[in-house]
């Protein structure tokens, strides 16, 4: 553009380098204002949305809570039984196995019937032979009175009918008595539930030899369970069976109160222990033989305590996620716990302070502080 001016007049020239700055001028501007149109015009971002929702808090406070000494025991059922055999036979027919659920005279094992049948019918036919006899020996001592009478026998004769008729009157009950005793045997072959229950055990199997004694199946009641727990001697007089109890099981992460409480009247003199039975009624998958914790309260105690669910437990490490008060988000700080209180809280011996809050979730907590954690 300068070496085209020039070869123009000077006024010229510079009036049109004037006019060409100008353009320029005006034409930065037009598009700096286009770009900020365009770019206004943009839809604005969505907020991201936080991917955990934030975490239930609860207060760490001190609280009354129950004294409670605690007992380990054994769940058990209230009706279990081992049905054994009481004749010899071979089992012919097992209709169970285990886990089944059973209602009470359902038939649950077969033993082979043949050898009962056969000792009824013997019994049943000495029982028609001695009834023969019977019948022989009243028209014989009949007989014998009217003889008697009419002085054609002597007394010893009328004595030796009477101890006829009178012997075969008693070989004839002695008889009865045998073929109702083989009656009874006859029905020692099957073998039924005498309540409804749980099948929990089957040691026999089709084919195999029953003999007196010899368990075929275990059952139970589930509706009504119980836990045996021992307890030191010294400990049974702080206790108070009158007082709820709570049983803890920890297979099961559920925990309920007995029902009633009942001392076994007998001490262990080998390890220095009572036993006490805690009555539960039914608890949805309780096993007997599942372990279990009871907790007896002896008294009220004034204790910073923290939920019990709030805490986490990792290995030797025991912690909770305190909610920071300024940014309210989780921060794990480990503490120093006491003994579990009956209501469900447990004691902090050290790591928090009251009037902090720490997350009933535990696990939830953890999700949001490494959520916070990859953001920054």
């Amino acid at each position: 553009m300068k070496r085209c001016t020039q070869l123009l007049p000077e006024p010229l020239a510079s009036a049109i380098l004037r006019w060409s700055a100008l353009a320029a001028t005006h034409l930065l501007a037009a598009s700096f204002v286009l770009g900020a149109a365009a770019v206004s015009a943009q839809p604005a971002a969505a907020p991201i949305a936080p991917a955990v929702a934030p975490a239930a808090s609860d207060l760490v406070a001190y609280r009354e809570v129950p004294q409670a000494i605690s007992a380990e025991g054994v769940a058990e059922a209230v009706r279990q039984s081992t049905l054994a055999a009481q004749i010899p036979g071979q089992i012919v027919e097992l209709r169970v196995k285990v886990g089944d659920r059973v209602k009470a005279g359902q038939i649950l094992v077969r033993i082979d019937p043949r050898a009962a049948e056969q000792a009824l019918s013997g019994s049943q036919s000495q029982v028609a032979e001695a009834q023969a006899n019977l019948n022989n020996a009243l028209h014989s001592f009949e007989r014998s009175k009217k003889l008697f009478s009419q002085k054609f026998i002597s007394q010893a004769g009328l004595d030796q009918a009477q101890a006829d008729y009178t012997a075969a009157q008693a070989r004839v009950a002695a008889l009865q008595a045998g073929a109702g005793q083989a009656s009874t045997a006859k029905t020692f072959t099957i073998i039924s539930a005498p309540y409804d229950g749980v099948i929990a055990a089957t040691p026999v199997e089709v084919g195999d030899m029953a003999t007196p004694g010899l368990p075929l199946l275990t059952l139970f009641d589930p509706s009504a369970m119980r836990v045996t727990a021992t307890l030191s001697q010294s400990s049974l007089s702080a206790i108070q069976l009158q007082q709820p109890a709570r049983v803890e099981f920890p297979a099961l992460k559920k925990s309920i109160n007995a029902r009633q409480i009942t001392l076994i009247p007998l001490a262990d003199s080998r390890t220095h222990t009572a036993r006490l039975r805690l009555d539960l009624g039914e608890v949805a998958g309780l096993l007997p033989g599942q372990f279990a914790r009871a907790y007896f309260v002896t008294g009220m105690a004034r204790k910073l305590v923290v939920p019990e669910q709030a805490v986490l437990r990792r290995s030797e490490v025991t912690a909770v996620y305190v909610l920071d008060s300024g940014k309210g988000q989780p921060q794990l700080r480990q503490i120093r716990v006491g003994e579990v209180s009956a209501n469900g809280f447990i004691e902090v011996l050290a790591g928090v302070r009251a009037g902090e809050r720490v997350a009933r979730d535990p696990v939830r907590a953890g999700l949001i502080s490494a959520t916070d954690a990859a953001t920054r």
